[in-house]
């Protein structure tokens, strides 16, 4: 009897990438707060650090779900791995996707000069956000509680969704706190058409969370019973 890798050991050498990276988008985003165009020079040296930091993110994520699709996949025949995944999954996602259009606009709002707009989006945002991590916890915790964590060969599949929708809703959480300090300095009229590169790198970091969650979510449905429908 093949033994199931632990969705625990998983998360643990996991974890320390994640703590360490979680907040990272609100500290890039905490550092645009001067204003005046001699800040340009060093906007470009931090657009470059946040590009660095999202291809680090792209690598990681990438790794977590092709671990789990390998492992998926190899117990396709388990007729107990085709349980329904909660419908909670498709609320959230449905926020995820809100939040993706929010920030769009908002790079498109403060283009225009209009500072307290593009604050509203970007607040509506992080609320959206904030949504979308309670919708997950929620989700998470009726998965925990449900019978198939504790019977049967699927809760070692079930125990790995959860560890990834944890590592992801972590990483919402850097995000929700940099919409935060952006939103505070698009109100504060510290961006505008020229400097602008804090809202973009927003916009940027919530689009890769939203295509991420995307391909979990499919992931998921593929290795699983999906949804019933």
């Amino acid at each position: 009897m093949d033994q199931q890798p632990d969705p625990l050991s998983f998360s643990a050498s996991a974890a320390g990438k994640t703590l360490a990276g979680k907040f990272a988008a609100g500290k890039i985003a905490g550092k645009f707060q001067a204003t005046g165009p001699e800040n340009l020079p060093a906007d470009r040296r931090l657009k470059q650090g946040g590009q660095l930091f999202l291809l680090s993110l792209i690598v990681f994520f990438l790794c977590s779900i092709l671990f789990y699709a390998i492992y998926a996949s190899a117990r396709r025949g388990d007729p107990q791995n085709l349980t329904l995944l909660p419908k909670g999954f498709l609320i959230s996602t449905a926020c995820l996707i809100l939040i993706s259009v929010l920030v769009h606009v908002a790079t498109r709002t403060i283009r225009r000069e209009r500072q307290r707009l593009t604050g509203w989006l970007l607040g509506t945002s992080a609320a959206a956000g904030i949504l979308f991590t309670v919708m997950q916890c929620l989700t998470m915790l009726k998965m925990l509680l449900g019978p198939d964590m504790y019977t049967g060969t699927s809760r070692g599949l079930f125990g790995m969704v959860i560890v990834l929708a944890i590592l992801h809703a972590l990483h919402v959480l850097g995000g929700i706190i940099a919409l935060g300090i952006v939103a505070t300095g698009a109100f504060q009229e510290r961006y505008d058409h020229e400097r602008h590169w804090p809202v973009d790198f927003a916009a940027q970091y919530w689009h890769f969370l939203d295509v991420v969650w995307l391909c979990m979510l499919l992931t998921f449905w593929w290795t699983t019973g999906g949804f019933g429908f």
